[in-house]
């Protein structure tokens, strides 16, 4: 027969020491205590009685609710005589079993069941979310964020269900209320590598909007911009910095305007010759690359700036060894990041200018990090005519009325501006047009990118000119100081020689195309070659690539004996003495190799360069394997013996070398496969 639960004070309930759970957590404790608060026990406790102690029990079960209602006693919310419901356990020995049943076996609530429990409770129950926290011993804000994510995209909160997506992805999701672009930008990652990335996530949904920590955030106002019409989205899983300015076009403008405000107004002031906006942080090295700096006189460091440096150098350092705080990551990085501004303010000192150099500076304002307006802290050289132009970009004062002659001279206001925002989205449309005519013509999308690489390799600035990220850069060399004076060496400088370069010194990027696209066929292809020969790496042998290049070597046929030769400088005086002894005996046997054994190790090298190269006098047949003969770093491995070293089977020498492929019987083996290339046109056969 089933055992009732008796009703037990309890002051007469104490825990047990074989109750399994021995740790616990404070916000979940101070959550199941608000929960009994309000609705009292309604989950009996397991206990065992007290030997000699008739009505007392130990809590085997239940020692978090016997807790909670103890502290509610303490507190008065609850009488000293208040009673509890008790499953007594008449066999103390099931205590332990008990116990770990009760743990053991609790499953964790789905996040998705939760959100949807509050939003019933506020529909059915009409309860507020302040209502639903202390119910439960929550923040308000854990409620609010709850109901967030009850509004989710349904593809995203079926997958939060299912289990498909975690909570963390889920709540990076609802920082944005718009359901419609949820789904969109979920449907978007699905089977991308940032499914997962919550950074990126967020960044996505958030196109088009600012933080309202950011700079222009800042430099505009919440208040101007909510009067200008601006809406606010605040991330209830974020601190208040994070909320989102939706209006981002909005923004654009206002912030546009705020800072051209202050550009008159610093014009005014300092008396430079030319003051340009950029509602940014920095400046593009693309805007400025042309310019002349002005070099002022650097004003020295006032005792108070000193001693401030000073002060944020200690706090910097402080930042490597951090201490438990209670600011939050976002807040500490934030602190980082105002000392460093601050630094870097008082170290780039604006420079003292004479009026001359003022009257002929170009100075461009930006935003700075904490929202201000500020100077950029170089200044630049601008002409009489560059100051004109900029005058005049505002009206043309060469047309004035002749009934006017006595009227000052009327300057037409600026002509208004887009938004950043629309400005980006007409590139993008401009953008795909050209993207969709030029891949309708190869042959255009071939100059196109020959120009565009080879254009990038001869410059070393006006990248942006080009107007795209498509380079051919030559891969940087680990090895430091290295110059190489092989044969392909030298070939390579001759076909450098041999480029036509009567295109690559015009100034304007336009002109250069269109010089480049006036060249002959022949020239272009050459450009072309050279172009995509350059980015190929050095891979040594048995690294992740080296296979696809002895591939490509094989393709090619390149016999490399005739570009290469073991020398004691390039191999023999940085090998061993065993291994050049080995690769005597690879080409001449036994006998050969013992011929030499007694010899020194520079002495043999020098042997080893003069048999090698088909200097040294030996057999015709020892000759013959000897001018052959490569270590296998040198060696383009055919595709069966690349497979075959990879699996055991095959010759193995050690690493000294082989014999290469004979390059006549290579470049048969070429011929009898389908023919790809002619190979007219080969370096190998043009040498």
């Amino acid at each position: 027969m089933n055992q009732l639960p008796i009703l037990v004070a309890a002051a007469n309930l104490s825990k047990s020491p074989s109750n399994v759970r021995k740790s616990s957590d404070a916000v979940a404790d101070a959550q199941l205590e608000a929960n009994i608060a309000a609705k009292g026990i309604r989950q009996n406790l397991i206990g065992v009685p007290v030997a000699r102690k008739k009505g007392h029990y130990r809590i085997a079960a239940g020692g978090r609710r016997l807790d909670a209602v103890h502290r509610l006693i303490e507190k008065g919310v609850f009488a000293p005589d208040y009673q509890v419901p008790v499953l007594v356990l008449r066999d103390a020995k099931d205590a332990i079993a008990t116990s770990l049943e009760e743990n053991f076996f609790k499953l964790s609530m789905n996040p998705a069941d939760t959100c949807r429990a509050f939003q019933d409770i506020v529909e059915t129950e009409g309860k507020t979310p302040a209502e639903i926290a202390k119910r439960f011993g929550l923040t308000e804000r854990f409620v609010l964020g709850r109901l967030r994510l009850a509004d989710l995209a349904p593809c995203i909160f079926d997958a939060l269900r299912d289990g498909e997506i975690s909570l963390e992805i889920a709540t990076a999701y609802a920082s944005s209320p718009d359901a419609v672009r949820q789904a969109q930008i979920f449907e978007t990652l699905g089977q991308s590598y940032y499914r997962n990335n919550l950074n990126e996530i967020r960044r996505q949904l958030a196109q088009g909007s600012y933080s309202g920590n950011d700079p222009k955030a800042l430099l505009v106002g919440r208040e101007a911009y909510v009067a200008a019409g601006g809406r606010i989205d605040s991330d209830l899983f974020t601190d208040d910095a994070s909320e989102m300015w939706i209006d981002g076009d909005l923004l654009d403008q206002l912030a546009t305007d705020r800072l051209a405000q202050a550009a008159q107004a610093i014009r005014e002031r300092e008396g430079f010759g030319d003051v340009r906006i950029v509602p940014t942080t920095h400046i593009a090295y693309s805007a400025t690359w042309d310019l002349k700096p002005i070099e002022g006189e650097q004003p020295p460091l006032t005792p108070e700036q000193e001693q401030r440096l000073a002060d944020i150098e200690v706090e910097l350092e402080a930042f490597e060894n951090p201490v438990e705080t209670d600011e939050t990551e976002e807040e500490v990085e934030a602190r980082y990041d105002r000392l460093n501004a601050e630094y870097e303010a008082i170290r780039q000192r604006a420079p003292i200018l004479t009026e001359e150099q003022k009257a002929s500076a170009l100075a461009y304002v930006v935003i700075g990090s904490d929202g201000q307006p500020r100077v950029h802290e170089q200044l630049y050289h601008v002409s009489a005519e560059q100051a004109d132009d900029a005058q005049d970009s505002t009206g043309d004062d060469d047309e004035v009325d002749a009934d006017a002659d006595c009227a000052p001279a009327q300057v037409a206001p600026a002509p208004p501006k887009i938004s950043q925002r629309l400005a980006d989205e007409l590139a993008e449309m401009k953008a795909e047009l050209l993207r969709v005519h030029i891949a309708s013509d190869p042959r255009f999308a071939l100059d196109l990118a020959t120009f565009f690489m080879a254009d990038a390799a001869t410059r070393t600035y006006g990248s942006a000119e080009r107007a795209t990220d498509l380079r051919a850069n030559a891969p940087a060399s680990p090895l430091h100081g290295y110059e190489s004076d092989t044969p392909a060496a030298g070939q390579w400088l001759k076909l450098e020689k041999d480029l036509d370069r009567c295109w690559i010194n015009h100034a304007d990027v336009r002109t250069r195309y269109d010089a480049f696209c006036a060249l002959s066929e022949e020239a272009r292809a050459a450009w072309f070659s050279w172009a995509i020969a350059r980015t190929v790496q050095a891979v040594p042998a048995g690294r992740t690539g080296s296979v696809f290049l002895d591939h490509l070597g094989v393709k090619f046929g390149i016999d490399v004996t005739a570009w290469w030769r073991p020398t004691a400088r390039n191999y023999f005086d940085r090998v061993s003495k065993a291994m050049i002894l080995q690769a005597f005996e690879t080409v001449g046997g036994l006998e050969l190799s013992s011929r030499y054994a007694a010899s020194k190790k520079h002495d043999l090298a020098l042997s080893a360069e003069r048999l090698f190269s088909g200097d040294l006098i030996v057999e015709a047949e020892v000759k013959e394997r000897a001018l052959q003969w490569l270590p296998d770093a040198m060696r383009f491995v055919p595709v069966g013996e690349a497979e075959a070293s990879l699996t055991g089977d095959g010759d193995a020498d050690c690493g000294v070398g082989r014999v290469s492929v004979d390059g006549d019987a290579a470049a048969e083996a070429l011929a009898e496969a389908p023919d790809e290339d002619s190979g007219e046109n080969r370096v190998a056969q043009a040498a």
